[in-house]
């Protein structure tokens, strides 16, 4: 094998997360009987965005990002909620939607079935991924699952991947890949510790960074081509 360790991402490379989280979004207004608008989950992505790449640079926790999002929409929105309350009944239903991209059961299953050690590193709150993850088809797919909230560090920080390759029992980084959506934390995060990377590219966008992954695939079975 020219690859014995495959790292996977989870939102947007194996779990369907616009679709989660839209899904929670939704029945989260619905519980406070308030309509849930376009316009409410065009400002929210954009406040969430923010404030993970906030996280992914260190500047906040995890726990303030958890009510942050949700204090600044209802400001934006002039809503009557307690964000704190929200952000709970919220993190419950996001850990409800355990839907997967496509390919990704068949993919899992098959390198599981030809030997190749798989193992997930996400940026995310623990008992959300956790729970998505235990009610998909992939639950007993992985030997590890590592969430930063746990890990104490975040992707692209190199201390997320010392905890990934404590826990695997990994020494040499020969072998090693990193497959992940993102390039500001996936390939950042495993370029610079010093591991091969695969950027999944499904809408092709055009890469204007100078992070550069080893490879690059548009659809979730041409991994096959490259550890092949």
């Amino acid at each position: 094998m020219k690859y014995h360790t495959l790292l996977f991402d989870a939102d947007e490379t194996l779990f369907d997360f616009s679709r989660t989280e839209t899904a929670a979004l939704e029945d989260t207004f619905l519980a406070h009987e308030m309509e849930f608008l376009p316009m409410h989950f065009e400002r929210y992505k954009e406040i969430n965005h923010e404030l993970w790449s906030e996280l992914e640079a260190g500047l906040i926790s995890s726990q303030l990002l958890r009510t942050e999002r949700f204090s600044r929409l209802f400001q934006a929105f002039k809503l009557d909620l307690d964000p704190v309350a929200f952000s709970g009944e919220y993190l419950v239903n996001l850990g409800r939607g355990a839907y997967l991209l496509d390919g990704a059961e068949e993919l899992c299953a098959a390198l599981s079935a030809q030997g190749y050690r798989l193992a997930i590193i996400t940026n995310g709150i623990k008992e959300v991924q956790h729970e998505r993850i235990r009610r998909s088809p992939l639950s007993n797919t992985f030997e590890q699952v590592i969430v930063s909230e746990e890990a104490g560090s975040q992707k692209p920080e190199s201390g997320i991947f010392d905890v990934a390759f404590a826990k695997l029992g990994l020494q040499a980084k020969d072998g090693v890949l990193m497959i992940g959506d993102s390039l500001s934390s996936d390939i950042q995060g495993g370029n610079r510790y010093g591991i091969e990377t695969c950027w999944f590219n499904p809408r092709r966008a055009a890469n204007k960074t100078d992070i550069q992954p080893t490879y690059e695939i548009h659809a979730l079975h041409e991994l096959f081509d490259i550890i092949g």
